[in-house]
């Protein structure tokens, strides 16, 4: 069943609302998910991306439904990946030579997915399609944005920005729209998506919303390609993207940590109880690395001036748990946040060290505050939580 977005606009997607993992397992949803396409039906008929291939059968008989597959004029691929592109072999099997327009870099990522050499249009910026009744196309690449081959398409006329993976989240909404979602949940999912997957990308992203900006586009929709349409005052996504980009933080500091025999936890919390002593107004947040969903740490670590780190030593190493979730956190690129580390030990103690090192790799200001304790802690040892969490509001 196709959703009017605008005029001679339409969704044809998707709404999984049993989604429970992205990426692999890489990323988790909690409030469902959606695979946005569109159909554009000027004097040229456009469909915009296709949907994942699990639900590819469904995809194609619901278009079937809609129009006659022949109808369509032009197909385009913002995006390789398989959740935009994944039911569209078996929608070429139906229709072999109509065009698809994509950026260079989408023809590799699809003709090495698929192995198909379909009829391929290549575009970059500016390039534009005419779809009849004095409507175009607009293309926009928007390299890494996530993948290499992303682009966005613009409709004049009716001024949507079709946006692909940018201003999106995973998030089902059957209402489609963002005036009618939950505006908590669109802006935690939101948030989730930006910090999980777009920020370390943020350079680019500041860099993509000027180059935006700077072609005058009258913009009313954002229509993106997963979650809701942004029709209600949709610029507010753009300028959460450009405070997001710019080394993002809010008055918080937030605590992570895994423990073998409740020592490092204990000292998490006292390095909470002391930052929340020295500064009321600050929210702190502590979580146990390997009870918690890390794309929910992540946000939260994206939303906080500071973050301290705590892992017993283990091997003369760190948790393993904590060792994966630190290599998460260096390739998100985080920038203008302090760190700390902390954690108790038996023997060797060498977990402190390795954070702290792990730490400035993944771009963290390491303060020199540290708290390391033999065994148990002992109450002159939470006493000196007090200099971490000193260090972490200068």
């Amino acid at each position: 069943m196709r959703k009017k977005v605008k005029n001679n606009v339409s969704w044809i997607g998707y709404i999984d609302w049993e989604l429970q993992e992205f990426h692999g397992a890489d990323y988790s949803v909690f409030n469902g998910s959606s695979q946005n396409a569109y159909l554009i039906e000027e004097e040229k008929t456009v469909l915009m991306d296709t949907i994942w291939k699990p639900h590819g059968e469904f995809f194609l008989n619901n278009l079937k439904q809609e129009i006659d597959l022949n109808d369509i004029d032009y197909i385009v691929i913002q995006h390789g990946e398989v959740d935009h592109s994944g039911a569209l072999p078996l929608l070429m099997q139906e229709i072999p030579d109509t065009p698809i327009y994509c950026t260079e870099n989408a023809v590799k990522s699809l003709k090495g997915q698929y192995h198909e050499d379909w009829n391929f249009n290549v575009v970059k910026t500016g390039d534009t399609l005419d779809v009849g009744n004095g409507k175009s196309l607009v293309f926009v690449e928007m390299r890494m944005l996530h993948w290499p081959d992303s682009m966005a398409t613009y409709l004049t006329g009716d001024n949507i920005l079709f946006s692909n993976d940018a201003f999106g989240q995973h998030f089902a909404v059957e209402e489609l729209f963002n005036d009618l979602a939950d505006p908590c949940l669109l802006e935690k999912e939101a948030m989730k998506y930006y910090a999980n997957i777009l920020n370390p990308f943020s350079a680019l992203v500041s860099r993509k919303l000027n180059e935006i900006a700077a072609l005058n586009l009258d913009i009313d929709i954002i229509a993106p390609s997963h979650g809701v349409i942004w029709r209600d005052n949709p610029v507010q996504i753009i300028e959460k993207y450009a405070a997001w980009a710019d080394a993002y933080q809010e008055d918080q500091i937030t605590i992570v940590y895994e423990t073998m025999w409740e020592g490092t936890g204990t000292l998490a919390n006292a390095i909470a109880g002391q930052i929340n002593d020295l500064s009321p107004e600050t929210r702190v947040k502590v979580f146990n690395i390997a009870k918690y969903d890390k794309n929910e740490i992540m946000t939260e670590v994206f939303k906080s001036k500071a973050i301290a780190v705590g892992s017993p030593t283990v091997l003369n190493d760190v948790m393993s748990s904590v060792s994966g979730w630190m290599t998460f956190l260096k390739s998100l690129k985080f920038k203008n946040k302090k760190a700390a580390a902390f954690g108790c030990y038996g023997w060797s103690g060498e977990s402190v060290k390795i954070l702290q090192e792990d730490l400035a790799k993944a771009g963290f200001d390491v303060v020199d505050a540290s708290l390391r304790v033999n065994w148990n802690p002992t109450r002159d040892d939470l006493v000196q939580a007090r200099e971490v969490a000193e260090a972490l509001l200068a």
